[in-house]
């Protein structure tokens, strides 16, 4: 079957089959097969042809298009658990514990950690004190988004109260020295847990409890920041910048 596509575009710029073999350095007669007969040239052939007729490559040869590959597991991957219910709390407090440089929380309310671990707000000041940089960010309670989060998870106004526990818990860290806390109203897909280059993602589901939803522990590949944990940090960083402080 001829490649109607490479006949209109070589007749379009006033290509010859042999003006074209030229310029690629192939024979004239490859060209002709390209045309007449849809032959596909070898990869890097079809990129010098499709680079000198000023076309894509694959909308001249869309055979050439390759499917990238999944990776069974990516290499930032450390665990993945069915549900948050299956961690027990010292993992996500054992993670923090571990963080020199920074922790940054993103939740709504998360007081699972409080109620199962009191003493979250004393080892956080200690790793404050220690030159951590903290940064926590809860659900606004009286934003439409959290308000909506809470119908969705059939919580009812059970979120809104959770929002304003989980501040009434962190609002005294906020005048320590290298914590901030801020409220936020954003549609939250995921919470979030980081200490230095290792993270725990939570994800949402609609419908979905948090703690009936999946986790997944990544650490950095340290590969400029890029990867899937360069995607939620990212991420953290967006919401963070449009959050409001909350003051000691």
């Amino acid at each position: 079957m001829a490649n109607e596509r490479l006949r209109a575009v070589m007749a379009a710029g006033g290509w010859t089959h042999a003006d074209l073999a030229d310029v690629v350095e192939v024979d004239p007669k490859s060209v002709e097969r390209w045309v007449n007969l849809g032959r596909t040239p070898r990869r890097g052939t079809a990129l010098r042809a499709a680079e000198t007729l000023g076309e894509d490559v694959h909308a001249l040869w869309p055979q050439l298009r390759q499917a990238r590959s999944a990776r069974a597991v990516s290499p930032e991957l450390v665990a993945l658990y069915e549900q948050r219910a299956d961690l027990p709390v010292s993992a996500f407090v054992d993670l923090l514990t571990q963080a020199r440089r920074q922790i940054d929380v993103l939740v709504y309310g998360a007081v699972f950690l409080h109620e199962a671990y009191p003493r979250l707000n004393e080892m956080l000041r200690e790793r404050a004190a220690d030159g951590c940089a903290i940064r926590i960010a809860v659900g606004d309670a009286d934003d439409a988004n959290v308000q909506q989060r809470g119908r969705e998870e059939r919580f009812g106004h059970g979120i809104e109260s959770r929002c304003r526990l989980a501040l009434m818990h962190y609002r005294p860290l906020a005048a320590e020295r290298g914590v901030e806390i801020r409220t936020h109203g954003t549609t939250l897909y995921n919470s979030l847990y980081r200490a230095d280059d290792e993270i725990l993602v939570n994800a949402h589901i609609w419908g979905v409890n948090a703690y009936a939803a999946p986790v997944w522990h990544l650490r950095s590949s340290g590969s400029g920041g890029g990867g899937m944990f360069g995607t939620y940090a990212d991420s953290f960083e967006a919401v963070w910048k449009s959050a409001r402080p909350v003051e000691g």
